[in-house]
């Protein structure tokens, strides 16, 4: 429920409903199709005729599903199965050894150093973002689209060393909208467990797209493996990971599997980047103290030195601050894979654990004033305490985002990038409703006005 005050929320359904109702609301949004006491549970139980589901929202539980025995709680197959088409057997889908053997090839590639390798890729794309705004001053604009836009262009100059405008850049980005309207998560599988050998079904629209995106994506990594034999590679994140051998094993990622992994890059971390940034640009566009403070802060962007991220304080508690409001990801689902006995409930193997880093976030016994805007908690005891025990926006423990601190170097720049030369006002009218597919973003778009400053 969106109340005056506060940020937008989607409201709750029912305590109890059928699960052909559950499987309708979850159909049209994921959060929406959730009771209101998951704000304030430590754990719920939810039951269907095909397997139990148990949401946890106590730290010490997230903690020990995560961080302290990730390998009892693999990631479930049942949340992939309509993205499989798309991803293919990528760090995404994997579990065991197979997903340790992809880990330890893919994260040389984001360690701390190569941030400051990738930085003037992402500098270059905040600038065409600038740009491209710049087309818009004084209109009302749909700014997702824009976010969008912005974050595919960072994929593809930080993994490719090409702008957005490349024509299979642009052509992947463009097929990749109609894959998110087919809703690709929508599929029997995701709520009904079928054995290995069953075929799967999917909507043709997911199908095709999948195909396409993959075909394009295939070109490119073929390319790139024919300038890596040539010598004539660049060196940005797509050459880094397709050259680098797992120490254990002495494997490489062959044509297939970087692949898989180049559209995993693009589903996550264009998504989640776009789905973020338009959350922040709204939220700053209602509250304009805010968006002053950090207009002022922005000027510091006169040169592209990654030395400056030091400077964007202000910048990166809001962006964590709207992380924790409208976390991309807003459900992480595992499967116990042996008996386990939480606060005084057997939970069966092969139940379902889920983590909800959008309940987590605003858990009424955790946080002050938790539907609330206030980046400056994270310099309170509370919230620093929470940001430790709480706040998972991009998962914890050996399962962690590899890309985290890539995303918190993109998204405070970007932002500052824009607020230093534009203004932006929300219109009342036109309250944006939170609602999550693939990831959380707007019922019906976030349409801001944009105007030079």
């Amino acid at each position: 429920m969106t109340t005056p005050d506060l940020p937008p929320k989607p409201p709750s359904r029912p305590d109890r409903v059928s699960l052909w109702r559950y499987a309708k609301l979850f159909r049209a949004d994921i959060l929406s199709a959730q009771p209101a006491r998951l704000y304030r549970a430590w754990m719920a139980e939810f039951r269907t005729p095909f397997f139990r589901s148990y949401l946890i929202n106590q730290p010490e539980l997230v903690k020990t599903v995560l961080k302290d025995r990730p390998d009892d709680f693999p990631k479930s197959e049942r949340v992939s199965e309509g993205l499989r088409p798309l991803l293919g057997n990528s760090v995404f889908t994997t579990n065991g050894e197979a997903w340790k053997r992809q880990r330890r090839i893919i994260d040389p590639a984001f360690e701390g150093g190569r941030l400051r390798e990738t930085f003037p890729a992402m500098w270059d794309a905040a600038e065409a973002a600038a740009s491209r705004l710049a087309e818009h001053d004084g209109q009302v604009i749909e700014i997702e689209a824009q976010t969008s836009h912005a974050a595919a262009d960072v994929i593809f100059r930080t993994l490719f060393s090409i702008p957005i405008e490349h024509h299979l850049a642009r052509a992947v980005f463009e097929e990749f909208r109609v894959y998110q309207r087919s809703q690709p998560l929508m599929n029997i599988g995701a709520f009904v467990p079928l054995p290995k050998w069953m075929p799967r079904f999917f909507s043709k629209g997911t199908k095709v797209s999948a195909k396409k995106i993959r075909s394009l994506i295939t070109r490119l990594t073929r390319d790139r493996m024919g300038q890596i034999e040539a010598g004539t590679a660049p060196d940005d994140l797509a050459t880094k990971i397709m050259t680098t051998t797992d120490p254990v094993t002495g494997d490489v990622f062959d044509e297939e599997e970087m692949a898989d992994h180049v559209a995993i890059f693009f589903l996550a971390g264009h998504e989640t980047s776009a789905s973020a940034l338009a959350w922040t640009l709204y939220l700053m566009a209602t509250h304009p103290d805010w968006q002053d403070k950090l207009a002022q802060e922005a000027q510091a962007l006169d040169s592209c030195d990654f030395s400056v991220m030091s400077k964007l304080r202000l910048s990166r508690d809001v962006f964590r601050e709207v992380l924790r409001l409208y976390p991309p990801v807003p459900m992480m689902v595992r499967e116990a894979a042996c008996p386990e006995h939480f606060r005084e409930r057997d939970v069966k193997k092969g139940s379902q654990i889920v983590i909800s880093p959008w309940h987590l976030h605003r858990q009424e016994r955790l946080w002050n004033n938790p539907d609330g805007f206030d980046p400056t908690r994270w310099q309170t005891e509370n919230g620093q305490k929470c940001s430790r025990e709480a706040y998972v926006p991009f998962s914890a423990g050996a399962r962690v985002c590899t890309g985290a601190g890539f995303a918190m170097v993109e998204g405070p720049l970007i932002l500052s990038r824009i607020l230093r030369d534009f203004r932006v006002t929300a219109d009342p009218a036109r309250v944006p409703v939170p609602v999550a597919h693939l990831t959380v973003r707007s019922d019906k778009g976030i349409w801001l006005r944009l105007e030079r400053r």
